[in-house]
């Protein structure tokens, strides 16, 4: 018997069964787990999910970036080269004008400098500018995550600050008001090497995942029926940077199957495999829940 011949009732019971046998995942010791918002259920079934083979989705265009920026060969990595007083940026490939999709943006912060910046664009965004400053989200054609400084970029203009809520925002320009003649800056939430970005196109809405915390929507009312693309900006000599799609889902509501199946995941929590060999189940019914 196949995965896909499992019925969705037969799901249903699985999951209730499981979960009064397991316990949920361990407590998450991360700062970003106070600051989660909840998760839509399409993109957590896409974030259980193994990822994708899509190499087209995983490129940066070696056409579409400044020249200060070297593609490698498989076009999954680029290369700021030094140069002095230059903004540059680069942008995938292939962009998406419909469904939900996930891509995960690789960059240790210890090579990232002043407006290292993280979003998507259309294919008009500039690409490179003179002195330093913010690109993605440095015009109305993007929309970008400034790493150092937690702000939210677009029209040229500084949004709030992310992640976090209103409440959230408001505390922290009130804390930066508060030392501004003392010259200390407050703390921002470290961002690590990976980050997940989310983009919705059929809700028109992009946000992020740190540390498997969705942060809630960054930017809404992104353009319809427009290709966009994830894109990067920097102005640090030797920053790498690399992009994997890692997957995406239709419009269309998730089945009841892969609701079943990840109500059963979450419960199992993060040690999967071990739990699932404490419970002793067919080996189709181990592969199923393990894997997509």
């Amino acid at each position: 018997m196949s995965s896909s011949r499992l019925s969705a009732p037969m799901g249903l019971l699985l999951s209730v069964w499981l979960i009064k046998k397991v316990n949920g995942p361990p407590p998450c010791s991360s700062v970003f787990s106070s600051l989660a918002a909840p998760t839509p259920s399409r993109l957590q079934i896409i974030l259980n999910s193994s990822p994708t083979v899509d190499d087209n989705h995983s490129r940066w265009s070696s056409v579409h970036c400044s020249p200060h920026f070297l593609v490698s060969p498989c076009k999954q990595k680029v290369t700021r080269t030094p140069a002095e007083l230059s903004s540059d940026g680069v942008r995938a490939e292939e962009g998406v004008m419909t469904g939900l999709h996930v891509w995960e943006v690789l960059w240790d912060p210890r090579h990232r400098g002043s407006h290292a910046v993280i979003g998507v664009s259309t294919k008009n965004c500039p690409l490179q500018a003179s002195g330093y400053k913010v690109l993605v989200g440095g015009d109305k054609q993007s929309w970008g995550w400034e790493l150092k400084t937690n702000k939210l970029w677009h029209d040229g203009r500084s949004q709030v600050l992310y992640p976090g809520n209103g409440k959230t925002s408001q505390r922290r320009r009130a804390e930066e008001s508060r030392h501004v003649h003392s010259k200390v800056k407050t703390d921002m939430f470290p961002i690590p090497k990976c980050v997940l970005m989310v983009l919705d196109t059929d809700a028109a809405t992009l946000g992020y995942v740190v540390d498997d915390f969705f942060l809630g929507v960054a930017f809404r009312g992104l353009p319809r029926g427009v290709e966009l693309f994830p894109s990067v900006s920097s102005v640090r000599g030797g920053a790498e940077i690399r992009l994997r799609y890692l997957n995406g889902a239709s419009g269309y509501p998730p089945s009841l199957m892969s609701l079943c199946r990840l109500s059963i995941q979450q419960n199992l929590g993060r040690q999967r495999h071990s739990q699932l060999d404490k419970l002793h189940l067919p080996p189709l019914l181990q592969q199923y829940l393990l894997y997509t």
